[in-house]
């Protein structure tokens, strides 16, 4: 116990053990829901070096692991060795630096074999909401001006600039029959089939149950709908 204890306080793998430390709190507050274990993947990119197809934070941790304890077990070998000082500080480098290297190859194999486990998920966009059913928010809509109330698939919720290619009567025109009839004025519900990217606002025509494409129908199977 003695001699683990001195080959962990003992140059290198003091070095990886403080790293370790913070590994290890970073685990326990992703345990705790304080954390995601996706926190980094927007910082660092880890592709180039071999280690991308999985969340940052799992290549880093194992890489980690490994080499921590590749160094304990160079350390340990070291203090066994009849050597000198100057020797044995410079072997230390070496342990530091082979172990770094055996971790990131043992790493790599990992990530090679379960890289299929973490599928990469497109970043959210607003065409996702393009075949989505909106209720529109304003007065009426216009070709100029307009907005409306969208659910995304996790079930929030945003307002989202429309317009429309056809005239349609606003609200404070209508009455009775007439005005629940009426698709593009407050409170009625429209149909999102195309997104402007240079003008950042949706294409909305009035909603019938029988243009509905459901939850898995895509865009580009929208009767007439483009992306913009």
């Amino acid at each position: 116990m003695g001699e683990f204890l001195s080959a962990t306080l003992g140059f290198p793998a003091v070095v990886l053990g403080a790293a370790l430390v913070v590994v290890v709190c970073f685990w326990l507050l992703v345990l705790a829901g304080a954390a995601g274990h996706d926190s980094f993947d927007a910082d660092l990119d880890t592709g180039p070096v071999g280690l991308g197809g999985v969340p940052v934070s799992v290549s880093v941790s194992l890489l980690i692991v490994f080499a921590w304890f590749g160094s304990v077990s160079g350390t340990v070998l070291l203090h066994r060795s009849d050597i000198g000082s100057t020797t044995r500080a410079v072997l230390a480098v070496a342990v530091l630096a082979g172990s770094l290297c055996l971790a990131w190859a043992a790493v790599r194999l990992l990530v090679h074999r379960f890289r299929r486990y973490f599928p990469a998920e497109p970043p959210p966009s607003r065409l996702d909401f393009v075949g989505s059913v909106c209720t529109i928010r304003t007065g009426s809509v216009t070709a100029t001006f307009g907005q409306a109330e969208v659910v995304s698939h996790d079930g929030s919720t945003a307002i989202v600039q429309v317009r429309t290619a056809g005239p349609f009567p606003s609200a404070s025109r209508l009455s009775g029959r007439a005005a629940e009839e009426a698709p593009l004025v407050k409170g009625g519900s429209g149909l999102l089939y195309a997104y402007d990217e240079d003008g950042e606002f949706f294409w909305v025509s009035p909603y019938d149950a029988a243009l509905d494409p459901g939850p898995n129908t895509r865009p580009h199977e929208l009767p007439g709908g483009t992306t913009g």
